[in-house]
């Protein structure tokens, strides 16, 4: 009976043993990809092994997700930003290299909106990931107001701008994503309150992750933010969704759109 406990006992112990190998293997690696609850994805980025190959993308002309992911050939490629699929101009801020490569104010199609005009100032200054970095190179991610100032020491290097920001604050009615008027909301922005496919990012612990919710299990942006909370994000943030939800790498694809069908953006994030 002792042998046989004896033995139980070691090949108990190396199953542990082989656990935590599996688990050290994933983790040296730049990314890996849980699925909690079926049909989310939850993208973990090494910010230790990604350094410098987190990056936005854009395209002068619309192209599916899938498609800069085979002309990139990045690693991964997710949608980010909001754009008005009528001129193909963008509605969100995009900063690479610390220029400005996409600016919502030459979008006239926006900025000349009559019903919009009140609440430009929102809509210009709605949350943003950037990636940041001091003079020794060391990188930062944050996540903040467009009009928010940057750490002290550092730099804008790359950033993003979608919303609304979904922790530790939910700024729907900041970002514009909804409109209240005597307590009561009475407008709402990219389907705030209903259930559809959606894209976030969020930071912990200066490293990234993304949150793919797949048609399978659609949420609104208060079920998103409840989502980020729970795997401890200490900032997180919405990017475009609906059908513009996608993601694209060697280990999973996902495309929202009707019919399955990967529909056309404007602005990406990308690990090369």
């Amino acid at each position: 009976m002792k042998t046989f406990i004896l033995r139980l006992f070691t090949i108990l112990l190396i199953f542990i043993s082989m656990q935590q190998f599996v688990f050290a293997k994933i983790s040296l690696g730049s990314y890996r990809i849980v699925e909690d609850p079926e049909g989310v994805y939850i993208i973990e980025l090494n910010s230790a092994k990604i350094k410098d190959k987190l990056v936005p993308y854009y395209v002068e002309d619309l192209k599916s997700n899938e498609d800069v992911y085979k002309d990139t050939k990045a690693k991964l490629v997710v949608n980010a930003g909001f754009f008005d699929p009528k001129n193909q101009k963008t509605v969100s801020y995009v900063v690479i290299d610390s220029n400005v490569a996409l600016d919502p104010n030459n979008n006239e199609n926006l900025m000349k909106n009559s019903v919009l005009e009140p609440y430009l100032p929102k809509i210009l200054n709605r949350s943003e990931f950037r990636i940041l970095q001091n003079e020794k190179g060391d990188i930062l991610y944050d996540i903040a107001p467009h009009n928010d100032e940057v750490e002290e020491g550092y730099k804008i290097l790359h950033s993003v701008q979608a919303g609304p920001m979904l922790f530790p604050d939910l700024r729907l009615e900041e970002e514009f994503f909804i409109i209240v008027k005597d307590g009561k909301i009475v407008s709402e922005s990219a389907s705030a309150l209903h259930k559809y496919a959606r894209t976030a990012i969020g930071i912990r612990d200066n490293n990234v992750y993304l949150f793919i919710v797949t048609n399978k299990a659609r949420m609104n942006l208060i079920e998103l933010a409840d989502l980020t909370r729970k795997w401890g994000m200490q900032k997180a943030m919405a990017f475009d969704g609906g059908g513009s939800t996608s993601f694209n790498s060697k280990e999973l694809d996902v495309v929202s759109d009707k019919d399955n069908q990967a529909r056309k953006l404007k602005s990406f994030l990308i690990l090369k």
